[in-house]
């Protein structure tokens, strides 16, 4: 189990934010891979499939490592 807080050069920040960077690297990718496979021609509303992409990659992430 990740600890509550992690100490960044002295300054205490929230666990789930490793995990939130990690997920933005990840939807960046995988975004950028979508696009140029043409996936979003064929869905109704990009921006909220963006969105909820990146919602079900963070909270994924954040379910695996039990914070």
């Amino acid at each position: 189990m990740m600890p509550r807080e992690i100490s960044i050069f002295s300054l205490l920040v929230p666990g789930l934010l490793p995990i939130l960077a990690g997920s933005v690297i990840a939807f960046g990718l995988l975004d950028r891979a979508l696009v140029r496979s043409g996936l979003y021609r064929h869905v109704w509303h990009p921006a909220l499939f963006r969105a909820a992409l990146f919602v079900c990659i963070f909270s994924g992430a954040g379910l695996l490592t039990g914070t």
